[in-house]
């Protein structure tokens, strides 16, 4: 199996998990919050990464929850 990233995107009002690639969501979430929950859920069994959105659809962060050569210094997750 591939590693497919997830992603947490605006999606009509709501937010959605998107996995990296798809043109479909996997989930709407009421929150980004919510929304981030699950495609970490999904990020850590597929050994991928949650890239986090701007409602504007900017890329605001970038989780990483595989083997990372190079594991960030912060210590958040």
């Amino acid at each position: 199996m591939a590693k497919s990233n997830q992603h947490v995107v605006p999606h009509q009002g709501d937010w959605a998990v998107r996995g990296e690639g798809n043109s479909k969501v996997t989930s709407i979430h009421p929150t980004q919050s919510s929304a981030y929950d699950a495609a970490r859920e999904i990020a850590i069994n597929n050994k991928s990464e949650v890239v986090t959105h701007r409602p504007d659809g900017t890329i605001r962060d970038k989780d990483s929850f595989g083997n990372d050569p190079y594991p960030p210094k912060d210590k958040r997750n």
